[in-house]
């Protein structure tokens, strides 16, 4: 699918879209992989208003962070409409993708509706998503449809915070340590809270602690192997009246300050990385 002039070519400028203003590490850096070519990310198969939220996301970068390359088994925990799934799919073309969707039982509506319409993606799209296959993610049931220690990688951007309202957060990584090989990875993407957030705030506001992200890895089994401000945005107070769903994209209040939210654009992230000890590593290399 992809040439080798195609692979080396960097999809953008590193420094562009980062809020904070800090520079990013090489991918070597960050995680020794490529990152991600930019036929890709400019490609027919990515919803056009998607691409515009590449300033705040930096798929690119975020995923060469967490050491994604193309002949993987990458699980994607609760892909939602498929962001990130436009870009893993066609880019694992030699790996597998595991779409780890909301389950159709015992799911709010919403979640149902967005799962049909993953699905529709796919099988709308077979040369796209060739090596994607939709299994369930449920961790108050603790549910995962992927075979133990079969994967290199496990990612999840904004989803932490859901798994707190069923108290199933410390499940979910426990089952992610269950899915990952011995030295696989878990990346890790959430909207990041106040260090002194507490629980209940951090249910209600869908900001969450870094402190408690790490806690909820290392109680599993991780060590946590390196940290970026990739899509940290310092014009983020994480304060705002309808929580993170105040600022783009969701806009809670529709256009009540819509340009000051804008203008302060997507929410102020971590992005973390997690490893599963191997047989020859027990401690953690940090960053």
């Amino acid at each position: 699918m992809i040439n080798n002039i195609q692979r080396i070519l960097l999809p953008i400028v590193i420094g562009l879209g980062l809020l904070t203003g800090s520079a990013a590490l090489t991918a070597e850096e960050e995680g020794g992989s490529a990152l991600i070519p930019a036929d890709i990310l400019a490609g027919t198969q990515r919803t056009s208003a998607w691409i515009a939220r590449d300033q705040y996301r930096h798929p690119a970068e975020t995923l060469a962070f967490f050491g994604v390359r193309p002949d993987m088994t990458v699980v994607e925990i609760w892909p939602g409409g498929g962001w990130y799934t436009e870009i893993l799919g066609p880019y694992l073309e030699s790996g597998k993708l595991y779409a780890a969707q909301f389950p159709m039982v015992g799911t709010p509506k919403y979640y149902r509706d967005v799962r049909t319409a993953f699905a529709e993606k796919l099988t709308a799209n077979p040369t796209v998503y060739p090596t994607t296959t939709m299994v369930d993610f449920d961790p108050t049931n603790g549910a995962l449809g992927v075979p133990e220690s079969s994967a290199d990688r496990v990612l999840t951007f904004r989803n932490v915070h859901n798994w707190l309202r069923s108290k199933s957060e410390a499940k979910a990584f426990e089952l992610f340590f269950n899915t990952l090989k011995p030295g696989g990875i878990l990346g890790v993407v959430e909207h990041r809270a106040p260090a002194d957030t507490d629980w209940e705030t951090m249910k209600t506001s869908g900001y969450m602690t870094e402190a408690y992200v790490i806690e909820l890895a290392e109680q599993a089994g991780f060590v946590l192997d390196g940290r970026s401000d990739l899509n940290a945005n310092l014009k983020d107070s994480a304060d705002h009246p309808e929580g993170v769903w105040t600022l783009p994209p969701s806009l809670r209040l529709k256009e009540k300050d819509r340009e000051k939210y804008l203008t302060i654009g997507e929410s102020d992230r971590m992005t973390l990385r997690f490893k599963k000890p191997d047989a020859n590593q027990s401690e953690p290399v940090t960053q």
